[in-house]
């Protein structure tokens, strides 16, 4: 009998069938027939668009996509037919393409796959606006299991977010005529954050909507503003789906940098039914990126899926750590943590030996100053990424002897302040010279500037000032590495 188990095991194994998908935007890849809707810096033949320039672009694609083995492949931004031939005549191993763009646009979409497409469908976003792009619909044939790809380009953030809304409502449409049970993955350059309702929701230009997001509100992608987990996806009674950029470290969500801020326009979301025990599942923690430096605007990201269940539980990642988690389903213990630096009456900085310090904004009222505590995390924010707890309960103060600071703030000269494991730690020890809103220092015999910023600017030292920071709290704005002074004494003119 255990034979017979075992030989059934290593049958199932061995017809199981691991496969990559991938999404990536190549920015604008034309080719050198004229069409007439070409953009104007990519008209054939011209100084700007030339079969050089277009050489060199497709032998770059071609290095990105033959950089790890992806099995199916779906990009943004292919002007023709004979532009994706450009690919696929170097890659012959993806027998399998489709290219569709609507009448008139400019660039369109492409799938390359070494696995049968065996259906394709236009889904129509609006009709009658020459700006808005159809989505693709793409069924699969993989180890005689269907997969359903949708492939978008959304519209840019050039426009606000009104316009994006309309593909999310296209979508759902048609997932709601699909079987409960079907297998599919929306992916493609959405042009929004995977936590798009927080990222911009006070930026007015794109705003026009009362806080609703395409992405998160309409895909379902968040519930209640939460977004939805991983762990959670199979207890909801709706069509919800899990973003899998959750899957990444923090400070490593990112497939584009505008102005310096990381973002996260290109998205793989999978359905409910890529987590059940049916046709094909998801391989937990194999969503990936690749950071190429031969790669457009856009990075490359990829995940990995099975067709047998037996791949798909993986080991679980330890989630209790909280610059790991996006929100909170329940509360969170932590012990030992010492009260660091006090703020005012409501806001410190708390932290455990050998651990991340925590920001507690607006809900410290109590503690005292070097006293240790366990404490309950109820709820974390995160304001323009900065981790912020704004609830606790179940207080219990552990000792009564005070701490020595000294143990718990970091040395600035020893440690690469703009590394975002960093954040909320306070730092002593910087010195340099403040101007124009930065600290100019060295570290590592290397000349470096970090933005200095204080709530208060009567605080602020004076332009040119030789300084010498004592308790700078590391902070994050906007994807930036930023010190926050929040007290005078935070820093001293060095007179030497």
């Amino acid at each position: 009998m255990k034979l017979l188990v075992l030989f059934i095991t290593l049958i199932t194994t061995v017809n199981a069938l691991t496969f990559t998908v991938a999404s990536y935007n190549v920015r604008n890849l034309f080719d050198m027939k004229y069409q007439g809707n070409e953009y104007k810096e990519f008209i054939p033949n011209t100084k700007k668009w030339n079969q050089t320039k277009l050489n060199k672009k497709v032998k770059n694609i071609i290095d990105v996509l033959s950089f790890k083995e992806f099995d199916i492949i779906c990009l943004q931004e292919i002007e023709s037919k004979q532009a994706l031939k450009l690919l696929t005549n170097k890659l012959p191993k993806y027998k399998y393409s489709y290219f569709y763009k609507k009448p008139k646009s400019a660039i369109g979409l492409s799938i390359i796959s070494k696995y049968p497409i065996i259906n394709t469908k236009i889904i129509s976003v609006q009709k009658y606006n020459p700006r808005s792009r159809d989505i693709l619909k793409t069924t699969l044939l993989i180890n005689n299991k269907k997969l359903i790809i949708f492939i978008n380009h959304w519209r840019s953030k050039k426009a606000s977010e009104s316009t994006r809304v309309p593909y999310a409502i296209a979508l759902m449409k048609h997932i709601k005529t699909l079987n409960s049970n079907d297998d599919y993955i929306i992916l493609g350059d959405l042009n929004s954050n995977y936590n798009e309702y927080k990222t911009f929701k006070y930026i007015k230009k794109l705003n026009n909507t009362s806080n609703i997001t395409a992405i998160n509100q309409i895909l379902n992608t968040t519930i209640n503003n939460k977004l939805v987990s991983r762990d959670d996806i199979l207890n909801y009674n709706q069509i919800v789906h899990y973003n899998l950029w959750l899957d990444k470290r923090r400070d490593l969500r990112y497939s584009y940098i505008f102005r310096g801020s990381k973002e996260t326009p290109d998205n793989i979301i999978i359905s409910k039914g890529l987590f059940d025990t049916q046709n094909i599942s998801y391989i937990n923690n194999s969503f990936d990126v690749l950071y190429s430096k031969k790669q457009s605007d856009h990075l490359l990201i990829f995940a990995s899926f099975s067709t047998n269940q037996i791949y798909k539980q993986t080991k679980k990642v330890n989630k209790t750590k909280l610059y790991d988690i996006e929100s909170l389903s329940n509360s969170k213990r932590l012990k030992n943590l010492a009260v660091i630096y006090q703020i005012n009456q409501q806001s410190a900085i708390l932290k455990a030996k050998g651990q991340q310090a925590i920001y507690l904004y607006k809900c410290a009222k109590g503690l005292k100053y070097l006293h240790t505590y366990d404490i309950n995390i109820d709820k974390i924010n995160r304001f323009y990424n900065l981790l912020e707890i704004t609830n606790i309960s179940n207080v219990k103060q552990i000792f009564t002897k005070k701490v020595n600071v000294d143990d718990y703030i970091l040395d600035g000269n020893k440690i690469d302040i703009f590394n975002p494991k960093y954040q909320n730690e306070i730092v002593k020890n910087i010195k340099g010279i403040y101007k124009k809103r930065y600290l100019h220092f060295k570290y590592k015999n290397k000349n470096k500037k970090i933005r200095i910023y204080a709530k208060d600017k009567s605080i602020l030292p004076k332009n040119n000032q030789s300084i010498i920071i004592h308790t700078g709290h590391i902070s994050i704005y906007k994807s930036k590495v930023q010190i926050t002074l929040h007290k005078k004494s935070d820093f001293s003119i060095n007179t030497i």
